[in-house]
């Protein structure tokens, strides 16, 4: 057996094993097994944008937290509490920071046990912020800004990398993709949404291409939400940048690609970070000619993993599109479901603390060994992936490649 069909540790052998064990606790002496209470459940906290602007990637987020408690709970719950169960409470924050905020009030004073939250960056830093007043265990699904895990919060965890190592490891992946084709691109524009993710990596973005070589010779922000790229389209076009990266959420994303192709725009390459649609199945699937050579940095799992595969199998099998926010929210329900097993209980400062010296084995990520510096997980990182002949491949690092880089686009 391989590592990766131990790392997940929700196996179904297992889980067979417990119910095996529990069937035959019945008569074994004669007499009727002594029944036993059932442990009481453990509650975890889901804070999603379901509704607004940002509701599509709300909702991938609670479905892969729903799908990770699912199997938590079928593999025997929290065996070290008896085989307790996960109970999720679920919270729509609308895609705003003060909600987010308000809903864990809520939460803690009805006793949640631990919160997984909360999609966007600035959402997750109103509810891990909400969280720290109760010492309520706090596990960011998606969300990148930096900030959140730099304010010293003893209950805040991310194990997903947070966008200053993903531009990063973007302009750097981006250099050596330029460099093996004979440095073809001198010029970047960057395209941003407003918020704090957008804004964020595109300061960071415009700092880092020019130590490559690259010149941002325009960085263009539109609001959330934007309904016509038009105008924008046709100052990429005024422009002519060899390279265009957008930063933007999934609707916005799928929109301006679009008017791009549309408008004929000619580039290079189309270089998201942190993409919005580059990395979804939903975006290749109903728009493959917009998509085509796309290339974004960005969250995926292993693919040479036989356990992501499998879970990616599952949540297709239940009509969900396997977006980076079903696992990455799958991943931090079941790095809070692990602090609870080593805690062996819900006290907040022993799952604080089994959060901050986890080594959880996260082998079908593309990810090192695990390990928490300050709530970062220090093993996380993203990969480079493009869309060619209609699907998703990661091409760097290549350890993790299913497939070589094209660029520039044809």
């Amino acid at each position: 057996m391989t590592d990766d069909k131990k790392s997940a540790g929700i196996v179904r052998r297992d889980f067979l094993k417990t119910t095996g064990a529990a069937a035959l606790g019945l008569g074994v002496t004669g007499f009727p097994a002594v029944l036993r209470a059932q442990p009481a459940p453990v509650k975890v906290g889901l804070i999603h944008p379901v509704s607004g602007f940002i509701a599509f990637s709300g909702t991938q987020c609670r479905e892969g937290a729903l799908m990770a408690i699912a199997d938590i709970n079928a593999a025997g719950g929290i065996k070290s509490m008896g085989g307790a169960k996960l109970e999720a409470v679920l919270a729509d924050s609308q895609g705003k920071p003060d909600i987010g905020a308000a809903e864990v009030a809520k939460m803690a004073e009805a006793g949640v046990n631990g919160i997984v939250a909360g999609y966007a960056s600035s959402i997750s830093l109103a509810t891990s912020q909400e969280a720290a007043k109760t010492n309520t265990p706090h596990v960011v699904d998606v969300g990148v800004s930096d900030k959140i895990v730099t304010r010293g919060l003893p209950n805040t965890f991310r194990f997903g990398p947070g966008y200053g190592k993903i531009a990063e490891f973007a302009v750097d992946n981006l250099d050596t993709i330029n460099k093996a084709a004979g440095s073809p691109a001198k010029t970047a524009m960057i395209i941003h949404e407003e918020s704090l993710f957008g804004t964020g990596t595109a300061n960071l973005l415009s700092t880092k291409l020019p130590e490559k070589g690259i010149e941002v010779v325009e960085v263009i922000k539109h609001a959330n939400p934007t309904r016509d790229f038009t105008n924008i389209v046709l100052q990429i076009k005024a422009k002519k940048p060899d390279l265009i990266i957008p930063a933007n959420y999934y609707n916005e994303y799928v929109l301006l690609a679009r008017t791009m192709r549309q408008q004929r725009i000619e580039a290079k390459g189309i270089y998201s970070v942190l993409g919005g649609a580059a990395s979804n199945y939903k975006f290749v699937k109903e728009f493959p000619e917009a998509a085509e050579y796309i290339m974004d940095c960005n969250h995926w799992f292993n693919p040479k993993s036989d356990v992501a595969l499998q879970r990616k199998a599952a949540a297709e099998a239940k009509g969900l599109i396997y977006t980076y926010e079903v696992f990455l929210t799958y991943n931090a329900v079941l790095a809070l479901a692990d602090a609870f097993e080593r805690a062996g209980s819900t006290d907040k400062d022993a799952v604080n603390n089994a959060l901050s010296i986890s080594t959880m084995d996260m082998s079908y990520m593309p990810y090192g060994p695990t390990k928490m510096e300050g709530g970062q997980n220090q093993g996380a990182q993203p990969v480079n992936t493009q869309v060619l002949n209609g699907d998703i491949e990661v091409i760097f690092p290549k350890e993790f490649a299913s497939a070589d880089a094209v660029f520039p686009m044809k």
